[in-house]
């Protein structure tokens, strides 16, 4: 028979030296979601001073705020949960966090082996319930009185904190199975054996960036310097001082620069000269597509938003197109003919670097860069004066309206389907200093709200999301963090009475089943749910009353929920006038002699 009292310590005990080591590994948060299962493991974390704790009564929601705040930080962030369906509500975080490359250590804790498959309640096989979106499972074991396991849990912490983190981030799995009882000893306070000195880890992990191959990086400049036509592709990514090295070397070979706003170097206050940001509508007209015929393609992170951009690269598929980057395979087009293993930052640096002390770009590059950054010019202009035309609500206006009004060091958090499409397609590229993200990595559009939510609960500008209201309220369960906690943020909730961007697709045609089963309208009042959770309230009708509403929510404490009703099928039409337009200004324009 198992003595209680010393299941009840070496339970504790090696919780505390587990707990010990992640804060020792540069843990600060850990976001919970209520259980009995995993109480040593939340009592203990509780009792530390030096953890942050982030309480949520639903799993999903709290494994989408942990990830925010991984996302914000840039480090990794515990996720605990009880055993059973709880485990499993962690799941479509997990996965997001797996292919965008955000650091989350993932703690379920689970029946004791001998309940396991036998029928025990709360229990489900749990052994890599997420399969392989995880870089580590590990299936602990029961915990016993034991130097050896006190010693073996601390190793667990460090790898688990240094796996997460190691390129590329991602999310790492510990199930725990704890036996009864769960609660700690009255006075008992356990004294984890320390075996390194000053607080270090019990692994310390030392991080190495991945430089470019010299002889590699020395092919790739000799194809670049005989080839004046080149462009710089820029995705998804989050290293903060990659922005600065990508535009260096685009100074440096005489490239444009297609930047997504999730890049982080469409906006900022460094030399945006060769910044373009209106691709998406110029790179829509086949006439444009065939003329700006690439010799070579330099890509940076997973493939941007814009499917244009796809589109063109598709077309040009028998150009050099070359992808950089430490790790991944962003190629859902088979396009790349070259994968170069480096840090893409450190890429930039060595290249531009080997560039000053070789020969200056051709000059017909000239002419090449004039061909984009002249497009380009013509096309935002377009876009902007139809834009400034019109006076009902717009989704794609809110963007280019939040160019003027976001504050800097502020976040621009976008929701998944038409909301990022529209950041991409409408936000001009400027000078302030912003932070773009969004959940781009399996793209779903659940827990949107707690994703950005966790953001905001530990940036230090204002957070502003824009959200299509499937997504509002798919995740509204999110906004108590946003009352529990006192976070100030302002939501822009686009609300087109159901799912917008399908009636871009074909499946519009279907008019039979296109409602019911595309559009699926469901008729809600945001403004009960905004009450529900102590969140300010407007529903706008003009943009003066837009513009207004938003100084006021960014400005203000608390939450703030700004409502623009839209209409879908008219949203499309004024996308596709858009489009029209830029097409026919492009048409009209006198073009530069390109090859």
């Amino acid at each position: 028979m198992t003595d209680s009292p010393s299941v009840q310590r070496a339970a504790y005990l090696q919780c505390r030296a587990f707990v010990d080591e992640l804060l020792r590994s540069g843990v600060r948060h850990f976001c919970l979601a209520p259980g009995s299962r995993s109480t040593p493991l939340a009592m203990t974390i509780a009792r530390q001073e030096d953890a942050r704790q982030w309480v949520h009564i639903d799993e999903r929601s709290a494994a989408f705020f942990g990830l925010g705040i991984a996302k914000m930080l840039r480090e990794p962030v515990v996720l605990l949960c009880t055993s059973g369906t709880a485990a499993a509500n962690f799941l479509p975080a997990v996965v997001e966090a797996y292919y965008s490359s955000v650091p989350l250590i993932v703690l379920t804790a689970d029946r004791p082996h001998e309940l396991r498959d036998f029928g025990a309640s709360q229990t489900i096989d749990q052994v890599r319930l997420y399969g392989g979106h995880v870089k580590w499972f590990v299936d602990l074991p029961e915990p016993e009185e034991s130097d050896e396991l006190v010693r073996y849990v601390r190793a667990i912490g460090a790898r688990a904190a240094a796996t997460a983190l190691a390129s590329p981030a991602g999310p790492v799995h510990l199930n725990w199975p704890f036996r009864e009882p769960l609660v700690p000893i009255a006075g008992y306070e356990p004294v984890a054996p320390d075996e390194r000195p000053d607080d270090r880890p019990y692994t310390s992990v030392v991080k190495a960036s991945l430089s470019p191959d010299p002889d590699n990086l020395k092919a790739i400049h000799e194809l670049i310097a005989s080839s004046p036509r080149g462009l710089i592709v820029c995705g998804p990514q989050d290293d903060p001082a990659f922005p600065v090295s990508v535009v260096r070397l685009a100074r440096a070979i005489g490239y444009p620069i297609l930047a997504d706003p999730l890049s982080g170097v469409r906006c900022g206050p460094r030399d945006l000269s060769l910044v373009l940001d209106c691709y998406d509508a110029f790179l829509r007209s086949s006439a444009m597509v065939e003329r700006l015929s690439p010799d070579v393609v330099l890509r940076f992170g997973p493939i941007p938003t814009s499917k244009p951009l796809l589109q063109y690269l598709q077309r040009h598929r028998s150009c050099r197109q070359i992808s950089v980057g430490a790790a991944g395979w962003h190629d859902p087009g088979q396009l790349l003919s070259d994968q170069v293993r480096s840090e893409p930052r450190l890429f930039c640096d060595q290249f531009a670097a080997l560039r000053t002390v070789s020969a200056p770009v051709e000059p017909a590059a000239s002419d090449w860069v004039e061909r984009w950054r002249e497009t380009d010019r013509l096309a935002r202009e377009t876009v902007s004066a139809e834009l400034g035309e019109i006076k009902e609500l717009f989704e794609g206006r809110v963007f280019h309206l939040l160019a003027d009004l976001l504050p800097d060091g502020a976040v621009l958090f976008a929701g998944n389907s038409m909301p990022v499409r529209d950041l991409d397609s409408f936000f001009p590229s400027n000078s302030h200093d912003l932070r773009f993200l969004a959940n781009r990595g399996a793209g779903g559009i659940d827990g949107v709200v707690s994703s950005a939510l966790g953001v905001c609960a530990v940036g230090a500008g204002p957070l502003v999301l824009v959200v299509g209201d499937l997504s509002f309220f798919h995740d509204s369960n999110g906004l108590l963090a946003a009352k529990k906690y006192s976070l100030d943020a302002t939501i822009i909730l686009l609300n087109n009475d159901g799912g917008g961007i399908f009636s871009f697709l074909p499946q519009t045609e279907q008019e039979e089943h296109f409602e019911t089963l595309f559009g699926t309208p469901h008729g809600l009042d945001p403004r009960p749910v905004a009450e529900l959770y102590g969140a300010a309230f407007e529903s706008v009708a003009s943009w003066g009353h837009f513009i207004k509403a938003v100084k006021t929510g960014v400005s203000r404490k608390g939450l703030s929920i700004i409502e623009a009703p839209t209409e879908r099928k008219r949203n499309v039409e004024l996308h596709r006038s858009i489009w029209r337009s830029v097409d026919d200004a492009l048409t009209r324009q006198k073009a530069l002699p390109i090859a």
